[in-house]
């Protein structure tokens, strides 16, 4: 059940609606989320901005997909991992795959190792040990890549718990 509407630009308060017009703008619509976001301009305004930040990650997009997939089946949020699947899809990853990280692992055992501890980080950060990071490091994972991890996570997890608290539920399959 929805619980927060979306937003039109017109409706929208303060700068979220300068946000939904330059969207509109560059895209011709709003997505959902967003739009329902657009309740609170600070929201609206950080989410944007750390979402074109974590796209820019070196993390392959696949296995960035891969992540987002174990996060969000945690999480639980139907139209993340929907959307998710849809990206991982168009990422190259096969049906395997996604069953694979939505389990939170990978068959390529350096995948798994990052995909577990960015499991870890959104469920018992404070269990992560210095093993785990030399673990990370001995499988080939660059500093950079460790510390955008948690970057990741946190995109996922905002997302999810926004989607959730908000009843935004998975669009009906297209036939």
């Amino acid at each position: 059940m929805r619980r927060l509407t979306r937003l039109e630009p017109a409706d929208a308060p303060g700068r979220s609606k300068d946000l939904l017009n330059d969207i509109i703008g560059r895209r011709g619509s709003a997505g959902d989320m967003v739009a329902t976001m657009a309740h609170s301009p600070a929201l609206l305004e950080g989410y944007l901005g750390f979402s074109r930040a974590m796209n820019r990650v070196k993390l392959p997009r696949a296995l960035s997909e891969k992540v987002s997939l174990a996060v969000q089946e945690r999480i639980g949020c139907g139209t993340c991992l929907q959307a998710h699947t849809e990206a991982a899809r168009a990422a190259g990853l096969s049906d395997t795959d996604i069953a694979l990280a939505r389990q939170g692992t990978s068959t390529d055992a350096r995948e798994a190792a990052l995909v577990a501890v960015a499991v870890r980080v959104l469920a018992q950060p404070s269990s992560i040990t210095d093993e785990d990071v030399a673990e990370l490091r001995a499988h080939g994972w660059s500093d950079r890549i460790i510390a955008e991890l948690p970057g990741l996570v946190a995109l996922n997890l905002l997302t999810g718990a926004f989607n959730l608290l908000a009843g935004l539920q998975p669009a009906a399959p297209t036939a």
